[in-house]
């Protein structure tokens, strides 16, 4: 993946993830680490692990829409969508640390 369609990716992911979540894109972040040993089904080929945490918000309706818009994006670089897993993480508020304390306070 190159560095314009990384940005690329990560700017749509964003967009995908606070517009479906409902949380402004201010809290949202994105990382890809491409560029990974990876083999899926014992083979060497295209395929993505994806990790999402939100505080709320994770539930079917919202999963179903980020993993077919987040597969959409993926099949640009030539990932199909039977080799991709998104797992969905709901944090509790005393869990997730952000600017110096807990969002529970």
């Amino acid at each position: 993946m190159g560095k314009e369609a990384k940005l690329a990716f990560m700017q749509k992911a964003s967009k995908i993830v606070s517009e479906v979540l409902g949380k402004p894109e201010t809290c949202v972040a994105i990382a890809v680490l491409d560029n990974q040993s990876m083999i899926w089904a014992g083979e060497d080929t295209p395929c993505c692990l994806g990790t999402l945490n939100s505080l709320g918000a994770i539930n079917l309706e919202n999963n179903g829409q980020i993993t077919a818009q987040v597969s959409e994006l993926l099949s640009e670089f030539s990932i199909p969508n039977d080799r991709i897993y998104i797992a969905f993480n709901d944090i509790a508020r005393e869990n997730m640390g952000w600017s110096g304390k807990t969002f529970a306070g």
